[in-house]
């Protein structure tokens, strides 16, 4: 498949799958990957925050198989409106009593995680994408990472670096990123920054995207490297209940569609 061959060229050995937003709230494919390949994959999920019946289910969420996490994504439509109206608050008590980590995408809305980091200081989330999406103008990038960067002060939180030569115009190794990736791990450090691919809106191979860190940004050391390239997001999510811990494996998250 594309994704195990872009792994293979890139030298990532292990992947967190997470379901495409084009397919809804469906899991059942990136599980399917994950059983095919569980050497290779875990998954972090999708749930319908509007669905009640999801709330006894989340009891039994990280008992699956391959299940590292969830995702919640709160961006188009109406989603864009649940921070503020009360439909995701059941969510996050809920999240942080059965210990299920999350990826939080919330663009446009970084203020808002604030209060729920202060209120479930045991809740584990991760912003998505730096808090950047693929319809960002290079002009709001700085404006947005001034948003992310005092939220470093809350120990549950940190950053997914994913995607990012989708938001700038120049081509590899996208140097116009350099200074912003340089802002974040030195605000969070390298424990709390996580490099990702997001295989589905890179505007390059992953191969390209892992050396554009590995290669070419000499403010990161070696030991920054183990971390950003796999340690930290292997600490995180707990992912040695998948995968081996080798202590420089690079585990990535392409936010793509699983595997054929």
């Amino acid at each position: 498949s594309r994704l195990l061959g872009e792994m293979d060229a890139a030298g990532v050995q292990h992947c967190i799958l997470v379901p495409t937003s084009a397919e809804g709230d469906r899991n059942d494919t990136s599980f399917a990957a994950a059983a095919a390949h569980p050497d290779r994959f875990a998954v972090v999920g999708r749930i319908d925050l509007q669905d009640p019946s999801q709330r006894d289910g989340l009891a039994g969420w990280m008992e699956l198989p391959h299940a590292a996490g969830l995702r919640v994504t709160f961006r188009r439509g109406a989603s864009a409106n649940w921070l503020d109206d009360g439909t995701a608050d059941w969510f996050w008590g809920e999240a942080e009593r059965l210990g299920i980590p999350l990826y939080v995408h919330v663009p446009g809305l970084l203020s808002r995680v604030p209060r729920i980091a202060a209120a479930h200081p045991d809740l584990w989330m991760t912003i998505d994408h730096m808090g950047l999406t693929a319809t960002v103008k290079e002009h709001d990038i700085d404006p947005i990472i001034d948003e992310l960067v005092p939220l470093a002060r809350y120990p549950n939180i940190s950053v997914k670096a994913s995607s990012l030569p989708s938001v700038v115009s120049d081509g590899y190794p996208y140097r116009s990123m350099f200074p912003r990736i340089e802002r974040i791990v030195t605000a969070y450090g390298r424990e709390r920054v996580f490099w990702g691919s997001d295989i589905t809106r890179l505007p390059c191979s992953m191969r390209d995207h892992v050396r554009m860190f590995t290669e070419e940004l000499d403010f990161l050391s070696e030991e920054d490297l183990v971390w950003i390239m796999g340690r930290g997001l292997h600490e995180w999510f707990d992912l040695g209940r998948f995968f081996p811990a080798t202590g420089g494996e690079r585990v990535q998250d392409p936010d793509a569609p699983a595997p054929a």
